[in-house]
């Protein structure tokens, strides 16, 4: 255990749960939409739906889609940003089950994508993203993370770990969904560093993979 994990994150906001961990979570599905989203619909489970507005959740969930930091200034006046920039925010009770009560489900529209990322809060600042439109991942942002949206054929898996291997980018944890033999799956890659732009372009251009991210870290 660091230092960091037991004085928790720098942040603006009374809860290193509540409020650094929420603006990471929406900084990671600002990453993950890869565009400035029209609008976020934020589905606020358990501790997160009871207690987050008075721990500023609200405002660090906000503050996350427009690229902040949790210790952003702007964080305390993160809606009225949202407004003027022209991103719609909307916050519900949503119920979604035996998962962590600082839970929340983020629906992003931007102008080409909408995805429904899910993640938690698990104190301390730390996170986890874990189901990415119904596709189980691993996100945590403390490591570069390859998200690759491809074609469930085989042969994918390898051929991505040899393109990163040829880019001397070590795999630190790899997580792989589908829904459906034969249909779409899904991989969250952490790695030691970031993937090289030319073997990430590449990536984009095979015809099994349908859409990458690459997403920083979220943790300094």
């Amino acid at each position: 255990m660091g230092l960091l994990d037991m004085i928790g994150p720098v942040m603006v906001g009374p809860s290193s749960s509540h409020t650094a961990g929420a603006c990471r979570l929406a900084l990671l599905a600002r990453h993950l939409l890869g565009e400035k989203p029209r609008r976020v619909e934020f589905g606020l489970h358990g501790s997160f739906a009871k207690t987050g507005k008075g721990h500023g959740t609200h405002l660090a969930l906000a503050a996350g889609v427009l690229g902040l930091k949790p210790d952003d200034e702007r964080l305390k006046v993160s809606l009225e940003l949202a407004q003027a920039e022209g991103v719609e925010v909307v916050f519900r009770e949503v119920e979604l089950g035996d998962v962590h009560p600082n839970t929340v489900r983020m629906v992003l529209e931007g102008e080409k994508e909408r995805l429904v990322v899910t993640g938690s809060s698990l104190g301390g600042g730390l996170v986890r993203v874990f189901d990415l439109d119904g596709f189980e991942v691993r996100i945590t942002g403390a490591a570069p993370t390859l998200v690759i949206r491809n074609v469930d054929t085989p042969g994918v898996v390898a051929r991505v770990a040899r393109i990163l291997a040829d880019d001397e980018v070590n795999i630190a944890h790899l997580t792989v969904s589908r829904k459906k033999r034969g249909g779409e799956a899904m991989m969250s890659i952490e790695v030691d560093r970031p993937l090289s732009e030319v073997p990430l372009r590449y990536l984009g251009y095979l015809s099994y993979i349908l859409w990458v991210r690459q997403i920083p870290p979220v943790m300094d």
